[in-house]
C-alpha cells in the first residue's frame, strides 16, 4: 500500500477542518438556541400563570389589577432597556440585521439572557408582542457568543448569527424549512450557496430539540386546506391586496406614533410603563389583543370569530402592537402580523362566502392564507410566509393561493412605502440595508484609514501660469483649493482649463485659481465609512472627494480618490474570501500565533 505523504496528511486534514468543524459549530449552535426557544416557551406559560393565574379567571380580575400587570411590566422593561441594554428594544430582528451590516455579528452575551427575561415578562402581563422576534434575537445572541468563543473571524461570525436566529425559529414554529429560509430571506444579505448547510443543519437541530422537550406539535393547529374552485383564486388575489393595504397601515402606525411619544414630556425607560397601561385599558374592553394572540387566531380557523369581531380584533391589534413597539417595549411583530392576517382573512373569506355562488367556500381557509400574506407584506419576505403556512398544513394545496395573496401584498407595500418593517426600523436609526451586494463590508471600512495625505494644493490667488506649473509636475491633475487661512475654497481640475491648454492665448491677464475652480464641493468626512463614498462615486461619476476633518467641515485632512477606493475594496473582498475558502468556521487565534512567531523571529 502506497504510504500517505505529507501533502496527503494535510489534504485530509483541510477536509477535516473545512467539514468537521461547520458541522460541529452548526450543531452546537442548533442545540443551544433550541433550548433557548424551549426555556422561552416555558418561561411565557409560567408568567402567564403566575401573574393571570388563566385566562378563564382574567374577567374577573379587579379592573385596577387589569392596568397594573401590564404598567408594571412595562416599567421593568423600561428599566431594564435603558440603563443595562437599549439594543433588546423593539422587535428584534432589525437589531440583529444591524449586529450582521454594522458589528461583524458580534452581540453582547448579556442579550440572550435579558432579552429572554423581559420579553417573556412582557408578553405574560399582556403586551401586544410576537415571540417570534425575540427568539430571533436571543438565537442570534447565542450564535454570536459560540463564535466568539471559538474566535471566528467576521464572516463566520455573522453565518454563525445567521445559524442561532434560524435555530431559534425553526425551533418556534417546529418548522425548520421556513426557519432556515427566515435567515436566507431576511437576515443575510450576501449569502454564499456554502452557507446554506450550516444554516439548515442549525434550524434541523433546533426543531429537534423543540420536538424532544415540547413535543411534536405545531404553534398553531390550521384546519386541512382545499381549493374548492381556480376562480376562487380572485378572491383570493383581492385578499392580497387587501393584505398590502393592512401592511402598510401596521407599518405607517408602528412608526409614526414614536414621533408622538417624542412629545411626551416623561423620561424614555417610563414610557413603556404608559404603553403598559395603554394597552390595559384596551385589554379591558378587547382581552382578545393582549399577548401574542394565538388562541384568537387558533379560533378563527375554526371558524369561531364571527365578521365583527374580527373587525374590531383588526383594528385594535394594529393599535395595540403600534401602541407597545412605538412606545420602546421588546417584543417581535411577526406573531402580531399572523394575528392581523388572520383577522382580515376572516373578513374577506365570509364575504365571499355569502357573495359567491361556489359551495364550499370555507373562511378558515382564507384565515390561513390571509396569515402568510400580511406577514410577506410585513417582511417583504415571501417565501418565509409561504413556507411558514405550508410547514403548519403540509399540504401542497395552500400554496398556489398563497402565492396569489402573497405577492401583490409585497408589491403593494414596495410601491407605496419601499421598505419592510425591519428595514423601516433601521431608517429611522439611519441604517440603509443593501441586499445582494457587498457594499454592507464597506460599512467597517473607514475613509481615513484608505485617503491619500494632502500633498498637493493650490491657492484661491494663484496665477494661471503658477497653476499650470503645478499640474505639470503632478501625475494626479485633479486639485483641492484652499484660502488663505488654510481653509476648503473650492477644487480645480485639468477639465476645468482644457479650452486654455489648448488655446493658451486666450487666457485673460490676471486670472487666478478663484476665478476657474468649482465652488460647490461636495466632501466626505474621515470618520465616515466606505460605504458613503461608494454611494458618492457610484452616483455622481467623482473622480476623488476632499476629506474633511469630523470636527472642522472646512479643514481638508486628505483626499480619497476612486482608484484607491476601489483598490481597498477589491483587497477586502479578495482577503475575505480566501480565508473563507481556508478557514470555514475556523478559529483564528493558530494563526495570529503563527503569524507573531514568524513577525517575532526577524526582529
Amino acid at each position: 500500500m502506497r504510504p500517505v505523504g505529507i501533502q496527503g496528511k494535510q489534504r485530509v486534514g483541510r477536509v477535516l477542518h473545512d467539514v468537521a468543524v461547520p458541522l460541529v459549530v452548526s450543531v452546537l449552535i442548533g442545540v443551544t438556541a433550541g433550548f433557548g426557544g424551549v426555556l422561552f416557551h416555558y418561561l411565557l406559560a409560567w408568567g402567564s400563570r403566575f401573574l393571570w393565574s388563566s385566562p378563564e379567571e382574567l374577567a374577573g380580575l379587579p379592573v385596577w389589577l387589569r392596568l397594573v400587570i401590564p404598567a408594571g411590566a412595562g416599567l421593568f422593561s423600561g428599566l431594564v432597556i435603558y440603563f443595562w441594554a437599549p439594543e433588546i428594544k423593539g422587535p428584534g430582528v432589525p437589531q440583529v440585521m444591524k449586529a450582521l451590516a454594522l458589528e461583524g455579528g458580534r452581540i453582547r452575551h448579556r442579550v440572550t439572557i435579558l432579552k429572554t427575561l423581559v420579553t417573556s415578562t412582557l408578553i405574560s402581563a399582556g403586551a401586544s408582542v410576537g415571540r417570534e422576534g425575540p427568539i430571533v434575537q436571543i438565537g442570534a445572541s447565542i450564535g454570536s457568543s459560540i463564535s466568539q468563543f471559538f474566535s471566528l473571524d467576521a464572516d463566520k461570525r455573522r453565518l454563525a448569527v445567521a445559524c442561532g436566529a434560524a435555530a431559534g425559529m425553526a425551533a418556534t414554529f417546529q418548522a425548520p424549512i421556513a426557519g432556515t429560509m427566515f435567515a436566507v430571506e431576511i437576515l443575510l444579505f450576501d449569502l454564499e450557496v456554502s452557507s446554506m448547510s450550516n444554516i439548515v443543519i442549525s434550524a434541523v437541530t433546533g426543531t429537534v430539540v423543540a420536538r424532544q422537550m415540547l413535543g411534536q406539535r405545531a404553534t398553531i393547529h390550521p384546519p386541512s386546506f382545499a381549493l374548492i374552485s381556480h376562480w376562487e383564486l380572485l378572491f383570493y388575489l383581492g385578499l392580497g391586496i387587501a393584505a398590502g393595504i393592512a401592511s402598510l397601515c401596521l407599518i405607517w402606525s408602528l412608526f409614526g406614533l414614536p414621533e408622538m411619544w417624542k412629545k411626551v414630556p416623561v423620561p424614555e425607560w417610563l414610557k413603556p410603563a404608559i404603553g403598559g397601561l395603554l394597552i390595559g385599558i384596551i385589554g379591558l374592553f378587547l382581552p382578545e389583543v393582549l399577548g401574542v394572540g394565538y388562541g384568537e387566531i387558533l379560533a378563527a380557523l375554526n371558524n369561531k370569530v364571527i365578521l365583527e369581531t374580527a373587525l374590531f380584533l383588526f383594528v385594535a391589534k394594529i393599535a395595540a402592537t403600534s401602541i407597545c413597539i412605538s412606545s420602546g417595549m421588546s417584543g417581535g411583530i411577526f406573531a402580531p402580523s399572523l394575528f392581523i392576517g388572520a383577522m382580515l382573512g376572516t373578513v374577506v373569506g365570509d364575504v365571499a362566502m355569502h357573495c359567491c355562488p361556489i359551495q364550499g367556500i370555507n373562511p378558515a381557509y382564507y384565515t390561513l392564507v390571509g396569515m402568510g400574506a400580511v406577514v410577506s407584506g410585513t417582511t417583504l419576505a415571501p417565501m418565509t410566509a409561504v413556507l411558514t403556512i405550508f410547514e403548519l398544513t403540509y399540504t401542497y394545496q395552500v400554496i398556489l393561493p398563497l402565492m396569489v395573496a402573497c405577492i401583490p401584498s409585497l408589491l403593494i407595500v414596495r410601491l407605496f412605502h419601499g421598505y419592510s418593517v425591519y428595514e423601516t426600523k433601521l431608517l429611522s436609526e439611519d441604517v440603509e440595508i443593501v441586499k445582494g451586494h457587498e457594499i454592507n463590508r464597506l460599512r467597517d471600512m473607514k475613509v481615513i484609514d484608505y485617503m491619500s495625505p494632502l500633498d498637493q494644493v493650490l491657492y484661491i490667488d494663484m496665477s494661471f501660469p503658477d497653476i499650470l506649473e503645478q499640474m505639470e509636475k503632478s501625475s494626479f491633475p485633479h486639485f483641492v483649493v484652499l484660502d488663505r487661512q488654510g481653509l476648503l475654497a473650492g477644487v480645480l481640475t485639468a477639465r476645468d482649463i482644457r479650452s486654455y491648454l489648448i488655446h493658451r492665448e486666450e487666457c485673460p491677464q490676471g486670472m487666478k485659481a478663484a476665478d476657474l475652480m468649482n465652488r460647490n464641493v461636495v466632501t466626505i468626512r474621515e470618520d465616515e465609512s466606505l460605504e458613503k463614498a461608494f454611494h458618492l462615486f457610484a452616483a455622481k461619476g467623482y473622480s476623488f472627494l476632499p476629506v474633511v476633518s469630523s470636527r472642522d467641515s472646512g479643514r481638508v485632512t486628505g483626499i480619497l480618490k476612486k482608484s484607491d477606493f476601489l483598490n481597498a475594496y477589491h483587497e477586502r473582498v479578495v482577503k475575505e474570501r480566501i480565508f473563507s475558502s481556508l478557514n470555514l468556521f475556523c478559529p483564528l487565534r493558530p494563526q495570529k500565533q503563527r503569524l507573531r512567531g514568524q513577525d517575532s523571529g526577524t526582529d
